[in-house]
């Protein structure tokens, strides 16, 4: 199809289209990634055979300072007139050391079996042994350690070559004096980063490894440690998940799934139209009290979630006020089950949403609709056209232009909208159908939450939790791809 024919489609045709292009690019992008794969794979392999071959060669070919520095990190350095970066190779490699022996390789050697040795009693006296959690959390944090002495040791034989080369070509080596100085210069970066980039993966990389290594074990309330082990059981927890028939977490997983698309679809597209609608409705002309109008819908963002949304779900109880003014006013003989009854509960919490998410999304709107060019109004009203048409072909392509990557976003955050939905309904109502402690209007979030704190059922959680980073994932991928924000960003230049 040529340019000129896609612009002559109609907005549904092109989505359509577009959609079907990225359906066509699927099979291609998988091909293009597994090469991809395959020869950064190879290149990893040919790369780390180099690197062999190069500290072999440099053992081979060095002086004994060189040899010497293979055993004892920074020696070379220091011999070499580089006090400062000896020193700090020669700590490192003594704080690897004293790690190693006096508290990694115990928890290294028992990391493939997560402990073999049980607590036990002996009459009142318990005897504690092996703690499989310890286990698996200091055995990673000893891997990461080994890589980081691999790594800081090449770079130990590495600069002993190169002090090698400067003293052939009589070059002078830098000293501590410059080492100093390209810290707090040219190499200031690297000292501003350290330690945000130490924060990060211990209390990110660590923690998200940690879990999905949980997934692949049978950690939950029957294997708690200390009193019990847990132990590696490969990918059993995930077919327990994918699993189908009778009231398993395989169904439970399909319709809490399916129920946490259809919440973020409505949370993201009835806010985003009707904060649209409440921006255009406060912003037309002749209206009066524009400000106390939109104070008065801010207040809802003011107010602490925590409070609000725990008080409007009193409110919504059986004898709450909602329940009881009907009651009085004679519109209901009997309680609304807003709480008890599943579509009921489900259709509650969108409609309360909206109470949260509009102030969002009207002052997002009123912005962005400051921003669109008064003549386009003049010319279309000139061409005849009415609201509607205005709306259709100015406002709305140009809203979803600029708000397209935070329509994303918003619906890839209600997905993940813990708050909402744990503060009104708790998950609830329960049900015997469901496993796992989960309700109708539980998010896969918070039967995750549930599974950790009510059911410590800490294997199942950790695959809900890689589950739902690549649902997120793919999301991502697929509409990012079709937003015409990211595919035409000079449409609206």
């Amino acid at each position: 199809m040529t340019d000129l024919e896609y612009l002559s489609l109609s907005k549904p045709a092109k989505i359509g289209y577009d959609f079907l292009s990225f359906l066509k690019r699927i099979p291609l992008g998988i091909a293009h990634g597994t090469k991809n794969l395959v020869l950064n794979t190879g290149r990893f392999f040919k790369t780390l055979w180099n690197e062999i071959v190069d500290v072999v060669m440099t053992f081979v070919n060095g002086d004994w300072i060189t040899r010497l520095s293979f055993l004892v990190m920074g020696f070379g350095n220091c011999m070499r007139k580089q006090p400062l970066r000896g020193i700090l190779f020669f700590v490192f490699q003594t704080v690897f050391n004293l790690y190693m022996f006096t508290f990694g390789m115990p928890y290294l050697a028992k990391f493939a079996t997560l402990g073999d040795v049980p607590t036990t009693k002996k009459g009142r006296v318990t005897v504690y042994g092996d703690n499989s959690f310890f286990i698996l959390l200091y055995g990673i944090l000893t891997i990461f350690f080994v890589l980081a002495f691999i790594y800081t040791w090449r770079v130990n034989v590495k600069q002993n070559k190169l002090g090698q080369q400067y003293l052939k070509e009589g070059r002078k080596f830098k000293g501590a004096r410059e080492d100093l100085r390209s810290i707090a210069d040219e190499q200031f970066h690297k000292t501003l980063l350290a330690l945000p980039t130490l924060g990060i993966f211990t209390f990110t990389v660590l923690p998200i490894i940690f879990m999905i290594l949980v997934a692949f074990t049978n950690f939950d309330y029957e294997h708690q440690p200390p009193s019990k082990l847990f132990t590696w059981v490969g990918w059993q927890n995930f077919s327990t998940l994918l699993s189908s028939g009778g009231a398993n977490y395989g169904d439970t997983f399909r319709q809490v799934l399916f129920w946490t698309l259809m919440w973020a679809f409505f949370a993201t597209f009835l806010n985003y139209f009707l904060g649209m609608l409440v921006a255009i409705m406060i912003n037309k002309k002749g209206i009066r009290l524009k400000k106390m109008w939109r104070t008065i819908l801010v207040m809802t963002i003011a107010i602490p979630q925590f409070v609000s949304l725990l008080y409007v779900s009193k409110m919504f109880a059986a004898d709450g006020l909602i329940n009881g003014t009907l009651m009085r006013w004679g519109w209901i003989s009997s309680p609304i089950p807003f709480w008890t009854n599943a579509a009921w509960a489900r259709f509650t919490v969108i409609l309360i949403n909206l109470w949260i998410g509009i102030p969002y999304l009207m002052l997002i709107a009123t912005g962005i609709l400051m921003n669109i060019p008064a003549d386009l109004y003049e010319s279309a009203r000139m061409d005849g056209a009415n609201a509607i048409q205005m709306y259709m072909k100015i406002t709305l392509p140009y809203m979803l232009f600029v708000t397209g990557p935070y329509l994303l976003t918003s619906f890839i955050g209600n997905i993940n909208n813990f708050n909402v939905i744990f503060l009104l309904s708790q998950g609830k109502p329960l049900s015997l159908e469901l496993a796992g402690n989960a309700g109708y209007t539980d998010l896969l979030i918070t039967w995750l939450y549930k599974m950790t704190v009510s059911d410590t059922n800490y294997k199942i959680a950790a695959v809900i939790g890689i589950l739902v980073f690549i649902i997120t994932v793919v999301i991502n991928l697929v509409v990012y791809n079709l937003m015409p924000s990211v595919k035409n960003e000079e449409d609206f230049q």
